[in-house]
């Protein structure tokens, strides 16, 4: 990597940590928890879209999916995803933060090569997927708008090649860790 693309990921992964962070600092109080020692987080979605990306419903009814017509719905499966975001959320945050410290950790002084172990190429396909996910989002991306809805803003397109560049991180991440022998 070169020390832009080094400053680059090393940026995107610092606003990333923050976004969790807010998250995790914001989750309500709960005395139960303080007595048991067991952590709860949020029990709402988040309201910011970047963060509902990273950090979606654990249930989602579907009409297709198998025993659909028997699933919960309406206010049950709102509850539902109240009470597993709560308990889970947390441990969510943890995972997304410990990959993103890996990836700051493994990343070279100023510009150099990139190697890791099986672990921290997991963690780096964790977290460039999770830079991805919340680019894409902030930028429309979508699979009828692979670049997003049309703008003349210039900064726009560089913000779109910098997402296809982590496309590309991921896809090389993938194809080594494929021909790789397990460790």
């Amino acid at each position: 990597m070169d020390a832009e693309e080094v400053g680059l990921v090393h940026s995107l992964v610092g606003s990333l940590l923050e976004l969790l962070d807010e998250r995790e600092d914001s989750a309500p109080h709960d005395d139960l928890a303080e007595l048991t020692g067991l952590r709860t987080g949020h029990s709402e979605p988040p309201a910011e879209s970047v963060l509902r990306r990273l950090l979606p419903d654990f249930y989602k009814p579907g009409a297709d999916a198998p025993g659909a017509k028997d699933a919960p719905s309406g206010e049950f499966a709102r509850d539902l995803n109240g009470a597993l975001r709560s308990l889970n959320e947390p441990e969510v945050i943890d995972a997304k933060r410990d990959a993103a410290q890996t990836v700051l950790a493994t990343l070279p002084d100023g510009s150099g090569t990139v190697s890791l172990t099986e672990e921290e190429a997991r963690d780096w396909l964790t977290c460039i997927n999770d830079l991805r996910l919340a680019l894409g989002t902030l930028l429309g991306i979508t699979a009828d708008q692979p670049d997003g809805p049309a703008s003349e803003d210039p900064a726009r397109a560089g913000h779109v090649d910098v997402y296809h560049w982590l496309s590309a991180m991921l896809d090389v991440l993938v194809s080594v860790m494929l021909d790789r022998e397990p460790e």
